[in-house]
């Protein structure tokens, strides 16, 4: 099961990676396409820091981010490569793949800052409650992790591009959206860690094979 999840896990961060230029709104609120996959990498390691320990759920968010400079790198280079001439749309090519450096580096701050504090407080708060109170942990240390994921990313992606109001309200509608995302993917929490526990209860401390 660790497999299936760490491979999920790097696979849904490069596609929010891909898909961020994407804009949508919902209602006045305007969102990129990303929030509606990335929220979603946060569940995936707390399934794992659940299950697997805290170790493990460390290697997994350090081993997405060289994953997500890879891409970037890999992205880099078919953008560069000479353009066949069959093939006329270059220039959307670069457009849609290419973002800017200062939105690529905002994101890799944003990740590699807020997915350690996921971990940190998911496992502060299971050193606390022990096995109990999975839905507080999963609930809590994705709202914390995500206002600072949230803030550090349009801070350092748009600020002096858009007026500081703009900008506090980019904040709130994008972390309120994300807020509202934690909350309903606690199940989704309770049913990915009770088939990890079952596929591999020996890999478990004996206190940890029921979910709280």
């Amino acid at each position: 099961m660790l497999i299936y999840l760490n491979g999920l896990f790097v696979g849904l961060l490069v596609l929010s990676n891909i898909i961020s230029v994407k804009l949508f709104s919902i209602g006045e609120i305007i969102l990129p396409a990303a929030a509606i996959v990335y929220v979603f990498t946060y569940l995936i390691t707390d399934v794992i820091g659940e299950v697997y320990g805290r170790e493990i759920a460390v290697k997994t968010v350090r081993a997405g981010f060289f994953t997500q400079i890879l891409a970037s790198l890999f992205i880099l280079a078919a953008i560069y490569l000479p353009s066949a001439n069959a093939f006329d749309l270059q220039a959307e090519f670069a457009l849609i793949l290419g973002g800017s450096f200062r939105v690529i580096l905002a994101s890799l701050a944003a990740y590699l800052v807020s997915q350690h504090l996921d971990v940190t407080v998911f496992h502060k708060l299971k050193e606390k409650h022990g096995r109990k109170k999975l839905w507080l942990r999963n609930t809590a240390s994705t709202m914390f992790s995500q206002l600072i994921d949230t803030s550090i990313f349009i801070v350092v992606a748009f600020l002096g591009v858009v007026p500081n109001h703009v900008l506090i309200g980019m904040i709130v509608t994008q972390y309120l959206f994300k807020f509202l995302v934690a909350i309903v993917d606690t199940p989704f929490v309770y049913l990915l860690v009770g088939i990890a526990r079952k596929e591999k209860p020996s890999s478990l401390p004996a206190d940890q094979t029921n979910i709280g």
